[in-house]
This record gives structure tokens, C-alpha cells and sequence, in this order.
């Protein structure tokens, strides 16, 4: 309900993680239930690269490939309505989606709140003082 209200509302949107896979359902789409390699020892965030989908607006605000901590072992099947991948895993995990429109939508597999690259959250920042 409450990224239903975010949408309609037109209030910037960031996903974080399980934030991500909410938004993903929330448009229609499907996760898949367990995968390897995305989280480190329990409870400890591991790394692992980032590549970014050009011309999306992830692939704008971090054009290069990037390290990013995680800690998930769920992610999206398939994509909800509307919704673009906008960063992938080495192993084609979808690790960024946004949803294209007026409004700033953007979720993200990894925890950015938790790493020295602030581009990400600085983005959200600024979407809001514009809305």
C-alpha cells in the first residue's frame, strides 16, 4: 500500500534490497526465491560488481561498472509493469530497476545506505527537494 501511495502521490521513490523486490511485486512481477552468491557469511554484507544499463537513470548517475555491498538471496524474475532493469550482476541478476516516467522510481538490490558511494542516495535526495 504504501509504494502504491508513494506512486500515485508522485513522491520519489528508492527501494533498497527487499525495498527493490516489494516494488518489483507491487507492479506485477515475480521474484525468484533463492539464489547463490549474493550474500557473504550470515549477517555480514559481501561485495560484488554492478554493471549498469546505459541511458537509464542508474546508468546515468554511475556510468561505470561498481562494487556494491550485498546481502540478498532473493531477487526479481520477472520484471514488474512498466518497470526497466537498470544495473545486472556478473550473473545476469537483476540488481537495479526503474520505472521511466516524470517521477524518480529507482530500486536497487544492494544496501548503498551502507557504502562510501553516495551517488545513489544524493539522487534520491535531490528528486525529493525538486518534488
Amino acid at each position: 500500500a504504501l509504494i502504491r501511495a508513494a506512486l500515485a502521490s508522485g513522491t520519489p521513490l528508492l527501494g533498497i534490497c527487499r525495498g527493490l523486490q516489494l516494488l518489483n511485486v507491487a507492479l506485477g512481477g515475480t521474484l525468484t526465491q533463492h539464489i547463490d552468491g549474493h550474500a557473504a557469511t550470515p549477517g555480514v554484507f559481501g561485495r560484488h560488481p554492478v554493471k549498469p544499463v546505459p541511458g537509464t537513470v542508474y546508468g546515468d548517475l554511475v556510468p561505470e561498472e561498481t562494487s556494491v555491498p550485498t546481502y540478498h538471496h532473493q531477487a526479481v524474475d520477472r520484471l514488474g509493469e512498466g518497470l526497466l532493469p537498470s544495473a545486472y550482476a556478473p550473473d545476469g541478476t537483476i540488481e537495479a530497476a526503474e520505472l521511466p516516467g516524470p517521477h524518480w522510481v529507482v530500486g536497487v538490490q544492494w544496501h548503498p545506505e551502507m557504502d562510501e558511494d553516495l551517488r545513489v542516495m544524493r539522487a534520491l535526495v535531490t528528486a525529493a527537494v525538486r518534488a
